[in-house]
């Protein structure tokens, strides 16, 4: 039996599919709080649960250049006034252990970049807050192997900890997403999220580039993905992607959500029926 990890009100590793989604870095107000508010509508229709996540922080940007997000405190600003507004459970990403502490006062969940998923000091810094730590498949690791940070995490004292499919490194600057990932992932017996829009980057192609991205591939992988028995999904959103500071290529119009995500879920529902037979 997969465990079950709480965030908010949310089971993780329940029959119920959940949705981690929000812009790709924190912007102005007005896009954080639109995207906020569409969410939760769509979260009411359609009946899926929702981890608000946006990133005060891209510490692995391309260029000097790109937008890198507000930074710390003012990032954490805005997340709390989503919480208190909306009711959202809060995820974002720390890059660095001196991040932790106060990252840790207003996220439900810390995630762990993929780039950043073997090294210790970072994981078991979150790890040792208590709260849920969400570690990202590391795009160079075997997926049999994310068992070692997981490890980590439970040395460290915590498990309560998911699980990120995100793609995989082959060949030039292209993900791929291996369905056996899904099955090494599941075999831990945490809870497993599917990375969508991530999965899609081309990565050395500026993210405002629309050929950074492979939008026309999100609906196959979807549902391969939630076929295939994750419990969650991961899908970034933004009101105008096109206009988005960051992962422009890929995100997807939060206006657009709520039909990409009813025959997700009609599948994530086949999928419990099949798997209790």
């Amino acid at each position: 039996m997969k465990k079950i990890v709480k965030v908010g009100n949310i089971e993780c590793g329940s029959d119920q599919l959940f949705l981690i989604s929000g812009p790709c870095v924190i912007e102005d107000e007005k896009t954080m709080m639109d995207t906020a508010e569409t969410l939760q509508g769509v979260s009411e229709r359609v009946g899926i649960p929702i981890i608000y996540k946006s990133s005060f922080t891209k510490d692995n940007r391309s260029s000097l250049e790109f937008y890198q997000g507000p930074g710390l405190d003012e990032g954490l600003k805005m997340l709390q006034k989503i919480k208190d507004d909306f009711g959202f459970p809060i995820l974002s990403d720390v890059h660095y252990p001196e991040q932790v502490a106060a990252a840790g006062e207003v996220l439900d969940v810390i995630q762990i970049p993929a780039y950043l998923a073997m090294q210790s000091s970072i994981v078991t810094a979150a790890a040792k807050t208590g709260k849920v730590v969400n570690l990202k498949h590391a795009q160079f690791l075997a997926p049999d192997n994310m068992s070692k940070p997981l490890q980590k995490c439970i040395d460290s004292g915590n498990d309560q900890v998911i699980l990120t499919e995100r793609g995989y490194t082959f060949g030039y600057n292209d993900l791929v997403v291996d369905p056996r990932s899904f099955y090494h992932l599941n075999e831990t017996g945490y809870p497993v999220i599917f990375d969508i829009t991530h999965s899609i980057r081309k990565y050395g192609i500026p993210s405002a580039d629309p050929s950074g991205g492979s939008r026309q591939f999100l609906p196959t992988l979807a549902r391969a993905g939630v076929a295939a028995g994750v419990d969650g999904v991961f899908v970034e959103t933004h009101p105008e992607p096109a206009r988005a500071l960051c992962d422009a290529a890929s995100q997807l119009c939060v206006y657009d959500l709520e039909e990409f995500l009813k025959p997700i879920i009609d599948f994530h529902n086949l999928e419990v029926q099949f798997r209790k037979k």
